[in-house]
């Protein structure tokens, strides 16, 4: 399969996937339309596509994408209870995402709340076995990757650094800091999930976990580049967020032209990281090349 080809497999896979346990929630509820909205509401699924494509790299003709699935869709489902966290007024206060209403602006604060709580606690539910479609080894294994990296040494220790940091010019080495920890934590575990699943040694492991490190690293350069020059009908959110509430970004610290520099060398840099697979990589290798020119 060509790039184009594989990227729809891999996503149009996790849509289905996530359709299927959302629906699986018992107890209808304000609460799980609330959950159904943010997580079916659109967005680029690059995480999942990332536990997929290592996976696939690295199980070759024994790849069998539903036995990934599970771990990939709890990853997203991760990925969306921070969305709709960030978004609430006490974060960052957004009204918008994916050119949609916010969680909170549709269902009010409470019930956005209680729908990230849910997919959080969802997520863990399908890696642990509720829904009978995981192994007890893998599942061991990526519960204890994924877990960390949206805890307190990960995700939420990133949002509070940010959190602390409004209103503040901080260092360039703190900026990384909280942008390992809030965006890069979970693109890495992502790749690592992927690698443990499709049977990759250690070196496999550490290989994903540097792709993840500059591939995270360099999303989160892009996307304060794409904060300063996109549209909102690009974004889907406003643009300009980051200035207005007086945040450091790459771009603040840096400037653009810079900013762009070193988005164009941790890309370098995740390339380098997959290098040994050969072809394997060429699906990697693209979706990173893509990340950098993305414009939403």
């Amino acid at each position: 399969m060509d790039f184009n080809t594989k990227l729809y497999f891999y996503s149009k896979a996790v849509e289905k996937k996530l359709k299927d346990y959302i629906e699986g929630i018992e107890e209808k509820s304000v609460v799980s339309e609330a959950m159904e909205y943010s997580l079916m509401i659109g967005g680029k699924r690059i995480r999942p596509v990332l536990a997929l494509a290592f996976c696939d790299m690295l199980s070759g003709e024994e790849f069998d994408i539903n036995y990934a699935l599970p771990y990939a869709c709890a990853i997203e489902m991760i990925h969306t209870y921070s969305l709709i966290h960030d978004d609430l007024p006490c974060m960052d206060n957004d009204d918008y995402r994916r050119g949609k209403p916010s969680c909170h602006k549709k269902f009010g604060e409470e019930y956005a709340l209680l729908a990230g709580d849910g997919l959080l606690n969802l997520a863990f539910e399908i890696i642990f076995g509720k829904f009978g479609d995981v192994e007890a080894e893998p599942s061991m294994k990526c519960g204890a990757i994924l877990s960390s990296a949206s805890g307190v040494d990960g995700m939420i220790g990133g949002q509070a650094i940010d959190l602390l940091s409004e209103n503040k010019q901080i260092s360039l080495e703190r900026l990384k800091k909280l942008q390992d920890l809030k965006t890069g934590a979970m693109i890495i575990a992502a790749c690592k999930i992927g690698a443990v699943l499709g049977g990759g040694s250690e070196s496999d492991i550490e290989n994903a976990r540097l792709f993840g490190e500059k591939i995270g690293l360099c999303f989160q350069v892009v996307d304060d580049i794409l904060d300063k020059t996109s549209s909102f009908e690009k974004l889907g959110k406003p643009i300009g967020s980051d200035e207005s509430n007086n945040k450091s970004t790459y771009v603040s610290l840096l400037g653009l032209e810079k900013a762009k520099q070193l988005a164009d060398r941790l890309t370098c840099e995740a390339l380098a990281c997959i290098e040994p697979y050969g072809t394997k990589a060429d699906f990697l290798s693209e979706l990173a090349r893509e990340l950098l020119k993305r414009e939403k």
